[in-house]
């Protein structure tokens, strides 16, 4: 959670940069017109509307040089318009995906947008293969997350990769350009040396480290929380794996990993009481499918749509009394608040409501998902619904609505909306051979590798 807090004490907001790029690149001909709202849209048509407009952040807004995605669509951080987001660009990735899906974009242009990021990322600035969390997009040069957070950045590498076989896995076309990207993507994913992030042999990966500071951050990674993909990813590698004593005794041993405990009648399996913020739910499982996944501590379909129906329940219930909340607005995640930033939950609720976290539920609480994103789109969409989709969060009881747009927060809508309507994501990262071997070295169950096992 020190990512949370650092952003929480530096953040500073200026003006949109989103007005000054209306245009990107010649090389993203696909143009996806701004609509505003729509009349009697059914839910399938709602759908719709709101992953495609979603998605022009990360096509029209992309950085015209590298083509990733910028960390927000405002200034800050005093660094201009040209930091952009391992992260967040792992997400734009899947959901340049769901747009060739949909047909919103041609599957030439994605392809050429995705190789020239890869062609950027081969010579931007990695450490033992790894990428820190933000990038300058014109030089590729790393970008301080703070002071001593200047290296590389395991978990934001972890979202980017999640993206990247994804890709691979979808672009398996014979031509010389889908060849390529394939070829070059799989050429980064081998040259992550995973297991240097054990510091020496630990049984435990660590977040940071630095060619200036080396492991000053000292922050290992244990669960529950967003971080469940690093270490799959982890176990996945042919070259630099970590064994799965890494796993169960470093993520899987800390005083915040098992809960049990019931809340509003609801069991949660593992994590914080009330379950933390929702993005735990979604970033390691925008590729990896919760669907019948289990191991020896979880079954993670029950975590996911448990954490999220007691963080509505949360929202319903209302102790604070803020402004707006209820069966039709939930969803308590990290975002920008009224004060800057914040990572929101039922223990640390500013009354604050965070558009992703009840539209990235999608797969778990449909039915409660649509109810938001009918109630988002309707009833506070003259405050709310912009160029690059919802802004990322609003405050009712303080009459604040954001204008902000963040990559970590928009890829999400547009990916978990996707797997609940298709699998699509779900079914491309689960195809990679490379991660049904790691889950089974990790002990995993789930219906991907017995289909694979019947093959």
């Amino acid at each position: 959670m020190n990512r949370i807090l650092i952003i929480t004490l530096l953040i500073s907001l200026s003006f949109p940069l989103a007005a000054q790029h209306k245009k990107t690149s010649a090389e993203n001909p696909d143009k996806i017109e701004v609509r505003g709202i729509l009349p009697n849209l059914s839910d399938d048509e709602l759908l719709d509307e709101v992953q495609r407009q979603t998605f022009r952040y990360f096509w029209d807004f992309a950085h015209p040089v590298s083509g990733m995605a910028r960390e927000r669509s405002n200034r800050a951080y005093n660094y201009g318009d040209e930091v952009v987001t391992t992260g967040g660009t792992g997400f734009g990735i899947m959901a340049t995906v769901v747009a060739v899906h949909r047909g919103w974009i041609t599957r030439d242009s994605a392809a050429r947008h995705l190789l020239k990021m890869v062609k950027f990322l081969a010579k931007a600035d990695s450490y033992h293969g790894v990428f820190p969390h933000w990038l300058h997009g014109n030089t590729g040069k790393t970008i301080p997350f703070s002071r001593k957070d200047d290296g590389a950045d395991l978990v934001e590498n972890a979202f980017l990769f999640q993206g990247l076989l994804t890709a691979r896995q979808y672009f398996d076309a014979k031509s010389p350009l889908e060849s390529e990207l394939r070829n070059r993507i799989n050429w980064l994913w081998s040259e992550i040396e995973w297991n240097w992030f054990t510091k020496g042999g630990e049984e435990v990966l660590y977040w940071h480290w630095s060619p200036n500071n080396g492991w000053a951050m000292n922050f290992p990674l244990r669960g529950f929380n967003e971080c469940l993909i690093t270490y799959i990813l982890a176990a996945s590698s042919e070259r630099y794996p970590v064994s799965p004593a890494v796993y169960h005794r470093g993520w899987a041993q800390s005083n915040f990993f098992k809960n049990g405990k019931s809340f509003f009648g609801i069991e949660l399996p593992l994590g914080f009481d009330y379950g933390g913020p929702l993005f735990f739910s979604h970033y390691s499982f925008l590729g990896l499918s919760p669907k019948g996944l289990k191991d020896r501590y979880a079954d993670y379909w029950m975590q996911n749509r448990n954490h999220t129906l007691i963080n509505r329940a949360y929202c319903i219930s209302n102790p604070k009394n803020f402004k707006g909340y209820g069966e039709n607005c939930w969803g308590l995640t990290a975002s920008d608040n009224h004060e800057g930033y914040n990572a929101h939950s039922p223990d640390n609720d500013l009354g604050v409501i965070t558009p992703t976290a009840a539209l990235s539920a999608f797969p778990y609480t449909p039915e409660y998902s649509m109810q938001a994103l009918r109630h988002f789109y309707y009833n506070l969409g003259d405050k709310i619904w912009s160029e690059y989709g919802f802004v990322d969060a609003f405050n009712e009881s303080e009459n604040w609505y954001a204008k902000s747009h963040l990559a970590i927060d928009q890829g999400p809508i547009i990916v978990m909306i996707e797997n609940y309507r298709s699998g699509l994501i779900w079914d491309l990262f689960m195809s990679c051979p490379e991660i049904l071997h790691g889950l089974k070295k990790l002990g995993f169950t789930s219906p991907y590798l017995e289909s694979n096992q019947e093959k």
